[in-house]
């Protein structure tokens, strides 16, 4: 005799018992998006009332929770365009500037908060690169998250960019006014610029990513940026908690907004947050080249032998668990790149 449990089996997974309905398997966010996204209007309002009408716990469905949901719906669709905040908080403290000079010839500065004493530091961070006769700068815009710090964005990029030269644009739809930014000086440094982004650099530091991105003998490396080049205004609640609201947003030289697709590096590279940050906190003490270049090996030689020892393995297990590790790939493949065109361009 044959089983027919095989065979229900089979029949159980592709229809249904009269009366009963397939679970239905849950959905991916993008998937759900998707469909919610495909809706007409008079299936949203079909599906609401569907739901109001017939679903399990008529409480979750009361407008008071429509609200929340719809708020809760609308504050991950705008990407970061609108914030909700317990309250204000103490400022965090900002990021340092941090500079140096790389390979005899290659100008590093890490930007940091995009603030006045940090402008200042860069200032005298591109006169040493002067004196030192620099053919290239880095700079690195991976620890410059803000907000609308849009006048020392406008100044940092004035040292880099051509006299003339536009921008960005703040534009702000309710006001019916766009804020142009330019650049009305001669550049401190018109060379070559390698700018270095990723998913931290954002608000004020996108703009400025973008204006370097549009001036010739300029590379954009690491990863897209955050996408929330805006100007916040912040909406105090009768709680005490703040609502903060995009009601500005940057265009780029290109005439395409920032917000919230952020600005495409022009060679991708990935590199951990996790590490860069480890680097960065080392570097105060260390500097970059450590974790860019490759320190000389101790080697097997007569004296190891004699002495019954490896250098070769005991640095290895000297570096398994320390900085030694860490690498950044990002600013390699930067100095990679100058290095690279350098050559060409002797020839």
């Amino acid at each position: 005799m044959i089983s027919l449990r095989p065979v229900l089996l089979i029949l159980c997974g592709c229809v249904s018992f009269a009366g009963a309905q397939p679970t239905p398997q849950p959905s991916t966010p993008a998937d759900a998006q998707a469909l919610v996204d495909s809706l007409a209007p008079a299936e949203i309002d079909e599906t609401v009332r569907a739901l109001k009408s017939n679903f399990v716990d008529p409480n979750a469905l009361k407008d008071q929770e429509i609200n929340r949901a719809t708020l809760q719906g609308l504050l991950a669709r705008l990407r970061g365009g609108a914030v909700l905040s317990p309250g204000k908080t103490d400022a965090q403290t900002p990021a340092p500037f941090y500079g140096e000079v790389l390979a005899n010839h290659i100008g590093y500065a890490r930007v940091g908060s995009l603030t006045s004493e940090n402008l200042a530091e860069l200032d005298k961070a591109l006169a040493n690169f002067a004196v030192k006769k620099v053919d290239a700068v880095i700079l690195d815009l991976r620890a410059s998250a803000g907000g609308g710090e849009f006048q020392v964005a406008a100044e940092i990029a004035k040292r880099f960019i051509a006299k003339g030269k536009m921008m960005w644009t703040l534009h702000k739809t309710a006001a019916r006014q766009d804020q142009t930014f330019s650049n009305d000086r001669d550049p401190a440094f018109p060379g070559m610029i390698i700018g270095l982004i990723d998913g931290e650099t954002s608000g004020a530091a996108e703009a400025l990513a973008a204006a370097l991105k549009s001036k010739p003998q300029t590379l954009l490396i690491g990863q897209s940026s955050a996408g929330r080049a805006v100007e916040y205004s912040d909406f105090p609640l009768a709680s005490g908690k703040i609502l903060r609201v995009a009601v500005g947003e940057v265009i780029g030289p290109d005439g395409h907004s920032l917000f919230p697709g952020g600005v495409k590096p022009d060679l991708p590279v990935e590199t951990s947050l996790t590490q860069k940050r480890q680097i960065f906190i080392a570097s105060g003490q260390r500097g970059m080249a450590p974790f860019v270049f490759e320190a000389e090996r101790p080697h097997f030689n007569e004296t190891a032998l004699i002495a019954g020892t490896n250098p070769e393995i005991e640095l290895r297990q000297q570096r398994r668990n320390s900085e030694e590790n860490l690498r950044d790939a990002v600013l390699q493949r930067a100095i990679d790149v100058i290095t690279s065109v350098t050559v060409f361009q002797k020839h």
